[in-house]
């Protein structure tokens, strides 16, 4: 009787301790990793492809997200606001939006899958192929050579893609409701001026650079951690997405409070 009483709480306690663990480890990584910074000469020739695999490759996917993102709140804006607020309040609610929240949040869930999860299962071959061993082996800094440039990439990348999906949203927004909705373009300015702040910008990219780091630390930890083979890379690309896309929301929940 006591032990059935008991159980649910041992394996809680068991949970615990193992996210504890997880948390350990994660932190030892990094924190090597940021030591291995030192090693430019290692790092520093891999971070322009990186740059170009994680931000430039990411653009078109982002800005599709994008564009129907604004096309979708204007039209929204437009049927919650009928008879009962001005017109042109679509375009303040297209603009915040898209800077505050769909752009930023949007942008890094999308480039969760396809960063993420290509950088956890590119590790995790490495891992399980022994490639990360065999560098150790000749003398070469994993850490410096496969972690570093991929998040320095993402911190460096990830406010651009996101500057120019907000921008884009914005933009077929504006032409959904010139087109469909039978505002002008002076209404449509009027209403996203209306509330504008640059620090809305400055918050957008602020939350794009914790974005990236958390994208391809998530990535890097989980393809650095992998086992059992082929089966295994598939966990640690499906883990990244998912442990990524909860720490983007609970990120994001958190410069609302903190910086907001």
């Amino acid at each position: 009787m006591i032990e059935s009483v008991l159980r649910p709480f041992s394996t809680l306690g068991v949970r615990f301790l193992a996210l504890l663990e997880e948390l350990g480890r994660a932190a030892t990584l990094f924190a090597a990793a940021f030591r291995s910074l030192r090693n430019a000469g290692v790092w520093f020739p891999n971070l322009l492809p990186e740059m170009a695999r994680i931000g430039v490759a990411s653009v078109p996917i982002a800005l599709f997200i994008a564009t129907f993102t604004g096309i979708v709140m204007s039209l929204q804006a437009s049927y919650t606001l009928t008879g009962a607020i001005p017109v042109y309040f679509v375009g303040t609610l297209v603009g915040k939006t898209m800077i505050l929240e769909l752009g930023p949040v949007l942008t890094a869930l999308t480039l969760a899958g396809r960063v993420g999860a290509n950088i956890s299962a590119e590790l995790g071959t490495m891992r399980v192929t022994e490639q990360v061993d065999a560098l150790e082996t000749l003398a070469y800094d994993p850490l410096a050579y496969l972690v570093v440039p991929r998040i320095l990439a993402a911190v460096l990348m990830f406010p651009i893609v996101v500057l120019l999906a907000m921008t884009i949203g914005i933009a077929s927004g504006w032409v959904t409701a010139l087109q469909l909705l039978d505002m002008s373009s002076p209404e449509f300015v009027k209403g996203l001026r209306l509330f504008f702040d640059p620090w809305d910008v400055w918050f957008a990219v602020i939350k794009s650079v914790s974005f990236g780091a958390i994208v391809t630390g998530v990535g890097c930890y989980c393809g650095l951690r992998t086992e059992g083979g082929a089966e295994g890379v598939g966990r640690s690309a499906t883990r990244t997405v998912v442990v990524a896309s909860m720490l983007i929301l609970c990120l994001d929940a958190f410069w609302a409070a903190v910086l907001l």
